[in-house]
């Protein structure tokens, strides 16, 4: 059961418009579409920005690339274990 709470103030016409679209995809309330509408691109949004899409060339490069990536020196590790000390 859903416990937040959301308050907006719309203009009129804004609003006629959600509650037709309400009706026509036979959702219960216009707080059923709206709650829909932002948890659908809510759910985009938050994928685009934690996400990359990368061209198969350039992928093929990534991974040529850490094939031939040689040990990790010192001041590598030493960041590594900064980072996790310090819970980054």
């Amino acid at each position: 059961m859903a416990t937040a709470r959301l308050d907006i103030r719309l203009d009129e016409e804004v609003k006629a418009k959600a509650e037709k679209a309400t009706a026509l995809m036979g959702l219960k309330s216009l707080t059923e579409y709206v709650v829909k509408l932002m948890d659908e691109d809510a759910t985009k949004v938050i994928a685009q920005y934690e996400s990359m899409t990368l061209e198969n060339d350039v992928f093929d490069q990534f991974i040529q690339a850490c094939d031939q990536a040689k040990a990790p020196n010192q001041a590598l590790l030493d960041a590594v274990k900064f980072t996790k000390q310090n819970g980054f």
